[in-house]
């Protein structure tokens, strides 16, 4: 069973997020090529669940009156 992926963990920077192992970032073992692959927070920023297929739309409140 895969492990809980976490949406806001405390320090992101510490681990390699390539696969289901979440490596230390100085000791990957899944050679995910010569660098760590950065967790979504770090890349799209606290709101990344936001982006996407899965995020939630907000209704058209600009919509004209019909």
């Amino acid at each position: 069973m895969p492990k809980k992926f976490p949406l806001h963990p405390a320090h992101p920077e510490r681990v390699c997020w390539g696969c289901e192992r979440y490596c230390p970032a100085d000791s990957m073992r899944c050679g995910n090529g010569s660098e760590r692959t950065q967790h979504p927070a770090e890349l799209l920023g606290d709101d990344w669940m936001d982006f996407g297929l899965d995020a939630q739309r907000e209704p058209d409140t600009q919509a004209p009156p019909s």
